[in-house]
């Protein structure tokens, strides 16, 4: 499984429904609220196999309310 961080900024007024629709939707092993340029960082573990564009496109991206994205790949852990 690959690591990768997601953070997500949301529209006003919309982050705790962006929070549960990522939750509902069992793709996340962590999810966090934030401060800063982001309102949320979640940690998303993807099969090696997978394109990651591709499956956080499918699986997350599509949540009504989230105004933009960043991903951050992970390479070794410490």
């Amino acid at each position: 499984m690959r690591c990768v961080f997601v953070q997500f900024r949301c529209q006003p007024g919309q982050t705790y429904k962006v929070a549960d629709a990522i939750y509902e939707r069992e793709v996340v092993s962590e999810l966090y609220s934030t401060s800063g340029d982001y309102d949320l960082i979640a940690k998303v573990y993807i099969p090696e196999d997978v394109d990651v564009g591709h499956y956080l496109s499918e699986k997350l991206f599509d949540i009504p309310g989230i105004s933009r994205t960043l991903t951050t790949m992970t390479f070794k852990a410490f």
